[in-house]
Parts: C-alpha cells; sequence; structure tokens
C-alpha cells in the first residue's frame, strides 16, 4: 500500500517514513503544498497524510482542491494545530482523520489502517491492452502471469500508465520518485526503464515503453 507524506519538517518527514517503511507501506514524501497537489493529482495512493502549515500552498488550500477535483483519496491531517476550529476545519473540507502532534507512532498507525481499509478492499487497478497495474500489490499482471515490481519500477510505470497519451523526460522521473533534492543520475531512470521493457516482454504485454529521443518516454501499445 502507498502512502504521500506532505510534511515541510525534514526530520519529522524522515520518521514518518521510517515509521511507514518499518511497517511495509510504500512512501512517497514531498515538503510543500505545491508538490503535495501535483502527487496527489498524478499518482494513485492509497492514502495521504498532510501537513496544514506547509510552505507554498498550505494544507487546506491543498484539501480543498483535492476534493473540488473529485479525488476520493484518504487523507489524514497531522497538525500541530490542536483546536477544535482547526480540526473541524479540516474535517469539514475533506479530511477522514485528523491527528495532532505530537503523535504516538501506533496511534497514527491504526488510523492509517482504518482510514485505507476500504480503499484496500476497492483499490482500482490501472489497464492498459492486456497489462494490469495494481497499486495496492504493486503487481505488474498480464493474462501469462503476474509479478511483483520493485517500488521504483512501479513508480515509473505508474507515471506511464497514469499518463498514457504523454511524454515523459527523464529529469520528471528523477524529480518525482527521487525527489528535488535528489543527486541520482538519469542514467538511473535508463536502466529501470530497460528492466521493465525486459519484464513487459516476459509477460507477452502488448505495450511497451518507447523512447522520444531528446524528450522522454511514453508508452504504446504493440
Amino acid at each position: 500500500m502507498r502512502i504521500l507524506v506532505c510534511e515541510d519538517e525534514k526530520q519529522l518527514a524522515d520518521i514518518l517514513v521510517a515509521i511507514l517503511k518499518h511497517n511495509n507501506y510504500s512512501v512517497d514524501v514531498v515538503y510543500d503544498g505545491i508538490s503535495a497537489l501535483d502527487y496527489i493529482q498524478t499518482c494513485n495512493y492509497e492514502g495521504v497524510i498532510l501537513d496544514l502549515m506547509l510552505p507554498k500552498l498550505d494544507g487546506i488550500s491543498v484539501l480543498k482542491k483535492v476534493r473540488s477535483s473529485g479525488n476520493t483519496v484518504p487523507i489524514i491531517i497531522l497538525s500541530a494545530k490542536s483546536q477544535i476550529d482547526d480540526k473541524i476545519l479540516g474535517l469539514d473540507n475533506g479530511a477522514n482523520d485528523y491527528l495532532t502532534k505530537p503523535f504516538e507512532a501506533a496511534e497514527l498507525l491504526a488510523r492509517i489502517r482504518v482510514m485505507t481499509r476500504k480503499v484496500e478492499q476497492t483499490s482500482s487497478v490501472i489497464a492498459l491492452g492486456n497489462t494490469i497495474l495494481n497499486p495496492t500489490t504493486l503487481e505488474l499482471s498480464t493474462t501469462k502471469e503476474s509479478i511483483r515490481l520493485p517500488n521504483k519500477e512501479f513508480q515509473i510505470l505508474e507515471m506511464l500508465m497514469s499518463n498514457k497519451s504523454s511524454i515523459i523526460s527523464a529529469e520528471k522521473f528523477v524529480e518525482r520518485i527521487w525527489g528535488y533534492d535528489s543527486d541520482v543520475d538519469i542514467s538511473t531512470v535508463w536502466v529501470h526503464i530497460s528492466t521493465l521493457r525486459k519484464k513487459l516482454a516476459s509477460l507477452e504485454a502488448n505495450i511497451t515503453i518507447k523512447t522520444v529521443r531528446n524528450v522522454g518516454y511514453r508508452l504504446e501499445e504493440i
């Protein structure tokens, strides 16, 4: 199950990521509201942990924009704002839950389990051609068989399948998957793309990843 952490305090963000990964969640993290909105709108998450006091765009504004777009991803607000009015504001604008800082890891995990339980049971898959990508299990499958993808490969293929008419640059993959501050070289993306091509071929998928020279990558049916 994949969770997005939106928290501008990097030390706390690192703690949240460690807690979630230790409990077998796949985790992405962003540090400002604009990035949070971008990630929520273009990726498939089973849950979001959202701070209210984010730079560039505050958490309530992110929440309003997400809900006004029709996105129903479960969102739990994790904030130092503990007044009842703050909680009411968050819940009235579409948050599924509200937890104040400081928090106990066990309580956060329990609330995430409750928040995402229905999603886990009914999570929609991404399908293109004879190929299905399951965001809950990270499985790539065709009528031939299924395999579980490593997290980075899953995220690359998810971006391609969710934006099947778009060309995505190697730089965009690095920015979205490894983060703005990452020193990952784009050759890392090439390696993952190459591996994904081989896996798609081994599954006899009727889609492939095409290189658009000097621009990026896109999916094509074959």
